[in-house]
């Protein structure tokens, strides 16, 4: 034990001092002690009960005995962790070199050229070698700081280019076409001396460029109230709408209509996204029509209902519009005005504006425990679930069971309790939209 070596040269130290200096009468004398050549005689133990592994040790050296400290223990464990780092000191000179000699062996012509004698040590070539890799990791770290910079630059850009809403961008464009079109329109009676006398011209019928609506009609002098074609968008065919001539001035694009019971309201996502029904009868105009009617100007909305007793009543909306499909066409619906009531705006937990729509098939309704659409048997902004439902099943007459019918929670007495259980059901139901800034 490297310990006891350590004590024994201790103890021979102590007993050579005390062998050599004798003082007598102001005089020093050197004593000779022949055992301390002979052998070492030292004695170390334990004196207490260990306690945490720090053991009191004494030493005894004859003819001498000292009392050494708890942590003198510890010194073995010291002195074992110093063997060991230098252990692996040399272990890691060893692999360095060891790497030299691949590279040597392999021909590596290195970073810089071939290579050449060197008359460095194994260690100095090894702290070279770690300072270049040191180098290059610092200049790779640079290197990607200065992409992460520039990829967070980027993606800024890009968050500021998403912030651009394309359907602003249509319109934008659309508007440019319908100025484009009122201005054509506006030439009739205005020309050089070259036209035709005043009286061809008025004789001519005004054409316009693009029927977005049926208002656009209804600026052509049209006052019928029938089936037109029209173009919302170009990018985008063509098609047939109703169109209500009469109603508060006229200009109206209808959306829905009930009148009878004559076309089935329950129908599949794929139904609703593209139509269905007659459009002089019952039907529903289609969700991306719909989404293409209310991106192209800015609309109203009016809904007209009438009960089984006559009572004719209606909502108008002040703002109408239906995001496209990949937003599952979200309908936002402004203020209120109106003699039906609010029931789209019912309550906080009832309130249909900003909604997805929701099919018997497509469930994104916000009530968690099923789909509203399979429930209440149609298509629409579902809440969680209704306070209006105007695709609901259509009742010739008061009916009992679930509250499947069109319903408008707003509707005088409609909540009130019937005799029997019997709900309330509306003999016609419309919704129709125009422009906001129509003049009649």
């Amino acid at each position: 034990m490297r310990l006891a070596a350590h004590l024994c040269w201790l103890s021979s130290a102590v007993l050579f001092a005390q062998s050599v200096l004798v003082v007598a009468d102001n005089e020093t004398e050197e004593v000779r002690d022949e055992t301390l050549q002979d052998a070492c005689h030292v004695k170390l133990e334990s004196r207490e009960k260990c306690e945490r592994g720090e053991c009191p040790f004494q030493v005894s050296l004859p003819p001498l005995t000292l009392q050494l400290p708890k942590h003198f223990s510890r010194i073995e464990e010291v002195f074992k962790e110093v063997q060991n780092l230098k252990e692996m000191v040399n272990n890691m000179k060893k692999s360095c070199q060891d790497c030299r000699l691949q590279a040597d062996d392999s021909g590596d012509p290195g970073r810089s050229g071939l290579l050449e004698p060197s008359t460095e040590t194994p260690g100095e070539v090894a702290d070279k070698k770690v300072r270049e890799l040191e180098s290059e990791v610092n200049k790779l770290s640079s290197d990607l700081k200065n992409a992460k910079e520039e990829i967070n630059g980027l993606q800024g850009r890009l968050e500021k280019l998403n912030l651009i809403n394309m359907n602003n961008v249509e319109n934008y464009v659309d508007r440019k076409v319908a100025n484009l079109t009122f201005v054509v329109n506006s030439l009739d009676g205005k020309c050089s001396s070259k036209c035709s006398s005043q009286e061809e011209i008025q004789s001519r019928p005004v054409q316009h460029l693009i029927y977005k609506d049926c208002s656009d009609y209804h600026a052509i002098g049209k006052r019928s109230s029938e089936t037109y074609r029209v173009t919302p968008d170009p990018k985008y065919s063509s098609f047939e709408v109703y169109c209500d001539m009469e109603t508060m001035g006229g200009g109206w694009t209808v959306l829905q209509a009930r009148l009878d019971g004559s076309t089935n309201f329950n129908r599949t996502w794929q139904d609703y996204k593209v139509g269905f029904g007659n459009l002089r009868r019952e039907f529903w105009l289609g969700n991306d029509k719909i989404h293409l009617l209310t991106k192209s100007k800015d609309m109203i909305l009016r809904i007209d209902l009438e009960d089984f007793s006559g009572i004719k009543l209606y909502a108008l909306y002040d703002q109408f519009y239906v995001a496209n499909e990949f937003l599952k066409y979200r309908v936002h619906i402004g203020n209120y005005n109106g003699t039906a009531g609010d029931a789209l705006h019912f309550s906080k937990h009832y309130n249909h504006d900003m909604k997805f729509f929701t099919t018997p098939d497509r469930d994104n309704d916000r009530y968690p425990s099923g789909n509203c659409g399979l429930f209440y048997s149609s298509g629409w902004w579902f809440d969680a679930c209704i306070s209006a439902n105007l695709n609901g099943k259509y009742y010739h007459q008061k009916y009992r069971g679930v509250r499947n019918g069109i319903f408008w929670g707003t509707w005088p007495g409609i909540n009130e309790a019937q005799p029997g259980g019997y709900k309330f059901s509306f003999k016609e139901a419309k919704m129709m939209i125009r422009p906001k800034n129509f003049k009649p």
